[in-house]
């Protein structure tokens, strides 16, 4: 999820504890705005980590979702916050102020949602690092939904409306988790039809899955990995007729055009290794020390494209099919490698969208 929605996400919790923790024998109570800031900012906390973009590329993508979102660091980080809040707290009021126990169950509490936040996306999170770097995902929702966002800002205006209630925070909290219900079942139905042509098609399945994508829970990219090739398509599971977007039509409309229904899909097939010649220098590159990183980070891993110049060798970068989404130019996180062949060794980049190459700092 994005920073903010998490944010928003923290305010509501700190919104729903506030009454209980004001009834708590604390001598000096919290107060309701400290506790809706308390929980907003605990749960943007964990996106602290984009200070590890300032060290290098790979650092970032390598420990991005990693220790400030790990459930097992979460006492510790829920401990830090709440004693800074009380800090904060009694600076800011010019008293005493709650102590750090009166913020410990909305720091951690606010952490705690935005894990959650991000469990449900399908980039994944780290939550046993720093003793594993494998990534969690359910893959119900994409990054950015505007209806999860909406019934987070709708419960707290709500909830300012009603100020003595917690009811509307704890019904904006049960409508975000039939929200991502309604996502797991379209995710379900999406990984259903990819079974399905599989079997119509004779395709071997090694591995099956739906990657979520913009605009509907409804909306997704189905995919069919048979060991050599992966075979995918846009399909909306609750579409009967095709979506027609026409120009003025609003973005929403634009975004969500693409996906067909289910009987109506068009089947895509991408190679891993390409095909032709190219397929055993792909393997290489694939197979190589240098290109852990990738082979760690990406999910539906494809060759993106393979070139060469008498400065870098031969160059072969490979893309994720998770991030192949239609309407988008622009493809992230396409990496790669190039080397002369000389016994010079291989060199990381990253390539760019006009197809130019950018070095890429290794890991340490």
């Amino acid at each position: 999820m994005d920073t903010l929605t998490h944010a928003l996400s923290g305010a509501l919790v700190g919104r729903l504890l506030a009454p209980r923790l004001q009834a708590a024998s604390f001598k000096t109570p919290i107060r309701t705005w400290q506790a809706v800031a308390a929980g907003a900012a605990a749960a943007a906390f964990p996106d602290i980590d984009f200070v590890l973009g300032y060290v290098s590329e790979l650092t970032y993508l390598r420990g991005h979702r990693g220790v400030t979102h790990s459930l097992l660091l979460l006492p510790l980080w829920g401990w830090l916050l709440a004693w800074l809040f009380a800090r904060l707290a009694r600076r800011s009021g010019g008293s005493e102020g709650p102590p750090w126990r009166a913020f410990y169950a909305i720091a951690c509490s606010g952490l705690a949602i935005h894990i959650a936040g991000d469990l449900i996306t399908q980039f994944g999170t780290m939550i046993l690092a720093p003793f594993s770097d494998r990534r969690f995902g359910i893959g119900t929702t994409f990054i950015i939904d505007l209806v999860f966002t909406g019934i987070i800002v709708a419960g707290l205006a709500a909830s300012a409306f009603f100020r003595h209630s917690r009811v509307p925070a704890a019904l904006a909290l049960v409508a975000l988790a039939g929200w991502v219900g309604v996502g797991w079942m379209g995710r379900g139905e999406a990984i259903a039809a990819a079974h399905a042509h599989a079997a119509a098609k004779g395709i071997p399945v090694v591995a099956v899955d739906a990657a979520p994508r913009p605009a509907s829970p409804f909306n997704w990219t189905a995919i069919v990995f048979d060991g050599e090739r992966y075979h995918y398509a846009h399909i909306n599971t609750r579409r009967s007729e095709p979506l027609e977007a026409r120009e003025g039509d609003n973005f929403i409309r634009r975004f969500s055009a693409p996906y067909r229904p289910v009987a109506m899909a068009q089947w895509q097939i991408k190679p891993m290794f390409g095909n032709g010649g190219d397929g055993e220098l792909a393997r290489a590159v694939w197979n190589a020390g240098d290109f852990a990183f990738f082979r760690w980070f990406a999910m539906f891993p494809v060759l993106d494209h393979v070139d060469s110049s008498p400065q870098a060798g031969s160059c072969v970068s490979f893309r994720d099919l998770r991030f192949e989404t239609p309407g988008r130019e622009a493809m992230p996180f396409r990496y790669g490698l190039c080397g002369k062949g000389d016994g010079g060794g291989w060199r990381l980049f990253e390539r760019l969208t006009d197809g130019g190459l950018r070095w890429v700092m290794p890991e340490s």
